[in-house]
């Protein structure tokens, strides 16, 4: 899978702390909501992407990867075993995957114009500094984990901490930790039904809260 980077891509390590939700949601490509926005700035939105690859195409979590592209054209691509690869490319728009979520399984107009690959130029693509970008790395241990409770977790906090972060509650890099610290003191067994998925997503929900607001 690929990442634009967020509105953070180029911003060092170092400044990351004194980032506020106004500058978290100048997103370099997309226009999104607030919350999607901020993830993509943390790079959660990938990793959160990783675990539903990981279900929707039964595949192992070690087959999975994420790289920055910052033109947002190489939205995804697969490798073969004979060392092919294909990618799903479009422009940085909503409206492209809107339409085909839309008309499946048929293809219809979306209003966004072709790709030119000639004015786009070129491609670039680089690993992401898990260092910078904590809450993909994050998201990757509990890939590999591979077990249900703890994905609910992470998503459940994040989005606590995504919403603090916005009503200036805790600083940017405070949604990574209040992530970390919920995934430290929650601990619950597989869920077997939806109901005992909304019941650990509830738990979850009010531990992070308490996180936040102890300070963090």
């Amino acid at each position: 899978m690929t990442a634009s980077g967020g509105a953070f891509r180029d911003t060092p390590f170092d400044a990351l702390e004194f980032m506020s939700p106004a500058e978290a949601l100048k997103h370099p490509n997309w226009s999104m909501g607030s919350k999607i926005t901020i993830d993509s700035a943390t790079m959660m939105n990938k990793g959160l992407e990783l675990i539903e690859a990981r279900f929707l195409f039964d595949t192992p979590p070690e087959k999975l990867d994420v790289v920055i592209h910052p033109q947002s054209i190489v939205h995804s691509y697969v490798t073969f075993i004979d060392g092919s690869m294909i990618a799903q490319m479009g422009s940085p728009n909503m409206r492209t995957p809107i339409a085909y979520a839309m008309a499946y399984p048929e293809r219809t107009l979306s209003g966004i114009k072709p790709l030119s690959m000639a004015e786009v130029g070129e491609l670039t693509f680089k690993k992401p500094e898990l260092e910078k970008y904590e809450c993909l790395n994050l998201a990757i241990d509990v890939l590999k984990n591979d077990l249900s409770s703890p994905m609910i977790i992470m998503n459940a906090a994040n989005e606590i901490a995504v919403a603090s972060f916005i009503d200036e509650k805790i600083k940017y890099l405070g949604i990574a930790s209040v992530i970390r610290e919920t995934l430290s003191v929650c601990d619950f067994a597989e869920p077997d039904s939806i109901e005992a998925v909304l019941d650990i997503d509830r738990a979850v929900r009010v531990t992070a809260t308490e996180i936040v607001n102890k300070g963090i």
